[in-house]
């Protein structure tokens, strides 16, 4: 067991002196603690762009062609489609752009995430309209509450119920609950993204197999994983209290690459806090955590917390679990707190 941080190293706004060239952005943006999303966009479309644009030209044949397609996907996979992903999901709840420039608002959701497996209008139907909407609970069609969530067998039953179903889930709840809109717009997301990677297949199959078809399977993947482990240790008793269905994982590098994104429990508490801001809200409301029995891991990542469930190893969880207000005497403790976390709750 760790215990309850004094310090917090993750990522917080520290005004500095800007470059003219901060400045012609900052006039852009909403929020100058967003600055770092422009500069990770420029990098994206500087060089994964052009480099997916290169899998589909002529201008590599044979093996030079092969050994740059996996580079392309090396590189997606392992430093772009996370903090990609993260960098998408903080502009879904806290707009980019100011109104005045309304129009490249739609850069990221309609140009560039396609590239990292995403639909745009299916992405914000399905998070900002549904997840946050329901929290996890029965309502909620990525919910985990009615999976054993050590298991490796629930999980992978998890993960292709998303892949094969996912989106008549999603549209199916938007049409129970009367928000057309919303289900439309989800439809016509994946509806939009399946025709034109069927057209470009027909173009270049091996290039679309790199440049689209990966990706897209990798993020929901990655995505699945990473929800697996942020709403993994339930309170069977208080499944809606957003101490009680999520958790924080703190002080990680991870939250240094993916905009803060280990402090779940806060974010579901309030989804349109700043990423900057979570690490301070979370020392200035530490009681709450400890007074709601809250999952705070240490130094390791959601994905880190979700194959470390699914291998069994509750011993490395506890040892890096928070113990908040002393409330646990050994570290046997927090496993049996955690295992209870992790049953499944009786089918709806």
């Amino acid at each position: 067991m760790r215990p309850a941080p004094i310090i917090l190293t993750d990522p917080v706004f520290r005004p500095r002196n800007y470059n003219r060239l901060d400045h012609f952005f900052l006039r852009l943006i909403r929020d100058e603690r967003d600055l770092p999303f422009i500069y990770f966009t420029i990098v994206i479309v500087m060089v994964m762009v052009p480099y997916a644009f290169l899998l589909f030209s002529n201008l590599l044949k044979g093996w030079y062609w092969t050994g740059a397609a996996i580079s392309y996907m090396f590189m997606i996979a392992a430093f772009f489609i996370g903090r990609f992903s993260l960098m998408f999901h903080s502009t879904a709840h806290r707009t980019l752009f100011k109104k005045k420039y309304d129009y490249l608002n739609y850069i990221l959701p309609y140009v560039i995430a396609p590239f990292f497996g995403h639909m745009a209008d299916t992405y914000y139907a399905h998070h900002i309209g549904m997840h946050h909407a329901e929290n996890n609970l029965e309502e909620d069609e990525s919910s985990t509450m009615f999976y054993q969530r050590d298991s490796l067998k629930d999980f992978l039953l998890y993960l292709m119920r998303f892949m094969l179903t996912g989106i008549y889930d999603l549209a199916a709840y938007f049409k129970r609950k009367n928000r057309r809109k919303l289900m439309y717009s989800a439809i016509r997301g994946e509806v939009l993204f399946i025709s034109v990677t069927l057209l470009l297949c027909i173009f270049n199959l091996k290039a679309t197999l790199c440049v689209l078809i990966f990706p897209y399977f990798f993020y929901r993947l990655i995505a699945m994983l990473g929800n697996w482990g942020q709403h993994a240790f339930i309170d069977q008793a208080d499944p809606g209290n957003c101490y009680k269905n999520s958790m924080n994982c703190i002080n990680s590098r991870y939250n240094w690459i993916c905009w803060n994104d280990g402090y779940h429990i806060s974010h579901h508490l309030k989804p349109t806090m700043h990423w900057t801001e979570h690490p301070v809200n979370f020392l200035k409301t530490i009681d709450h955590y400890g007074d709601n029995n809250a999952v705070v891991f240490s130094r390791i990542d959601i994905i880190m917390v979700s194959l470390l469930l699914l291998a069994g190893r509750y011993d490395v969880l506890a040892k890096n679990f928070v113990n908040i207000g002393n409330r646990f005497d050994s570290e046997e403790a927090v496993i049996a707190f955690l295992k209870a976390r992790t049953a499944r709750f009786t089918k709806r």
